[in-house]
C-alpha cells in the first residue's frame, strides 16, 4: 500500500471522511471540535496518514496522535477515535471572501484518486452544518440529521393541524 502523511485534520460522519486543510492557526482543530459536537468522530488531528485501499483514499491517524485533538486554550484532549475513514470530502479553510456563493464542484487528488473539494470559512457559525450536509451530498446521500428534523417538524405540524380541527 502506498501512502503519505499530510498536515491536516480529519473527522468522519459514519463512513464519510472529511479532511480539513489549511495553515497552522486556520481553524482546523476548532472546526473539527464543532463537527464532533455535530455528530462526527475524530479520525486524526494535525497529521493525517493517507493510504490507497480498494480504489479509495483512507485517512488514519499516525499512531502517536490517535484519539488526540489539540483544543486551543484547553490543551490536548483525548477523544473517541473513528479509526480508518474513507476520504470523501476535502475542505480548504479560508476567509469568507474566498467563498463563492454558488461554486462549481471542485476536485483534488491524493495518490491518484480524485476527491470532492470545497472551500469553507471555518469560523462561520454555520460551517459545521454546511460541511455535514456537503459530506453526505458528496456521496449521494441525504444528511440524516437534517432529514430527521424535517420529518419531526412535519409530524408536529400535522399534530397541530389535527388538534385545531
Amino acid at each position: 500500500m502506498t501512502g503519505e502523511t499530510i498536515h491536516a485534520t480529519c473527522v468522519a460522519f459514519a463512513d464519510i471522511g472529511i479532511l480539513l486543510r489549511g495553515p497552522s492557526g486556520a481553524g482546523k482543530s476548532d472546526l473539527a471540535l464543532r463537527l464532533i459536537d455535530a455528530g462526527a468522530v475524530l479520525v486524526a488531528d494535525d497529521r493525517v496518514a493517507l493510504i490507497q485501499k480498494s480504489g479509495d483514499i483512507v485517512a488514519r491517524p499516525p499512531e502517536a496522535l490517535a484519539g488526540r485533538l489539540e483544543v486551543r486554550g484547553v490543551g490536548v484532549c483525548v477523544l473517541p477515535q473513528a479509526g480508518d475513514a474513507p476520504l470523501k470530502l476535502v475542505c480548504d479553510l479560508g476567509g469568507p471572501d474566498r467563498i463563492q456563493r454558488l461554486p462549481k464542484p471542485g476536485w483534488c487528488e491524493y495518490l491518484g484518486v480524485r476527491i470532492r473539494r470545497m472551500d469553507v470559512a471555518p469560523f462561520e457559525a454555520s460551517a459545521a452544518v454546511k460541511l455535514r450536509v456537503a459530506a453526505y451530498s458528496a456521496v449521494g446521500r441525504r444528511d440524516p440529521v437534517s432529514g430527521a428534523r424535517i420529518a419531526c417538524e412535519a409530524v408536529l405540524r400535522d399534530n397541530r393541524q389535527s388538534e385545531d380541527r
